[in-house]
């Protein structure tokens, strides 16, 4: 807003906001909630545990945007192994490997709580169950960390849960306040049998089909 003075008269003339220059080449990092997209995928395409290659599925939705993937952030809950020694042993490995190939990898351990369900004939059974903690919070904070830091135009989050939404009005502020561009996109797959086409609202949206997922799959069964 400019104030300018006529013949002793004040008058305010309105200036629209600079538009943000869209950078040619963009800089994306990916985001990935692991049980979030296992969950996912086991329902659109029926794989009962986590096969992805996280590296090739990251490169195969930024080639379909025309983004330059910079880095690939991993983000999971690990169950204890005198709990569920098999699928301790599985993200062990497959953790192991996404470290060495460079992937940014943040785990924690399951924290576990005591369940109880009323059987059909009225007896109860109590169990142990695992859940994850704080994972959606770092993610959330490493999306806005690293915008802050520059370090990428399109921040692509491989999840589907909408708490994460307040996280792209926060890279929106960000963009305005930094007077730079800046995304968030989501990328989640889908199919005939998906329930949940949404995703992450305030974000751009891509769908990873049958298709693109299937040549992303990691040949290596860590189980």
């Amino acid at each position: 807003m400019l104030e300018r003075a006529s013949a002793g008269v004040i008058y305010f003339v309105a200036t629209l906001p600079t538009p943000l220059v869209e950078p040619a080449i963009k800089r994306a990092v990916t985001f990935v909630d692991g049980q979030n997209l296992y969950r996912s995928v086991k329902e659109a395409f029926g794989y009962h545990y986590p096969n992805y290659d996280l590296q090739k599925l990251s490169e195969a939705v930024c080639q379909s945007r025309g983004w330059n993937l910079t880095q690939v952030r991993f983000y999971t809950g690990v169950p204890d192994a005198t709990d569920d020694p098999r699928w301790n042993h599985f993200w062990v490995g497959k953790l192991a490997v996404m470290g060495k190939t460079g992937i940014e990898v943040f785990s924690r351990p399951l924290r576990y709580r005591n369940d109880r369900v009323v059987l059909p004939d009225g007896r109860t059974h109590t169990f142990l169950r695992g859940s994850e903690k704080g994972i959606d919070v770092r993610i959330a904070l490493d999306v806005i960390r690293l915008a802050i830091r520059n370090e990428y135009d399109v921040a692509v989050v491989f999840s589907q849960d909408q708490d994460l939404s307040e996280v792209a009005d926060e890279i929106r502020a960000i963009s305005r306040l930094r007077g730079r561009w800046i995304r968030i996109a989501c990328a989640y797959p889908v199919s005939p049998t998906t329930g949940n086409k949404r995703g992450i609202n305030h974000s751009d949206w891509i769908q990873i089909d049958r298709n693109m997922y299937d040549a992303c799959i990691d040949p290596t069964d860590y189980r």
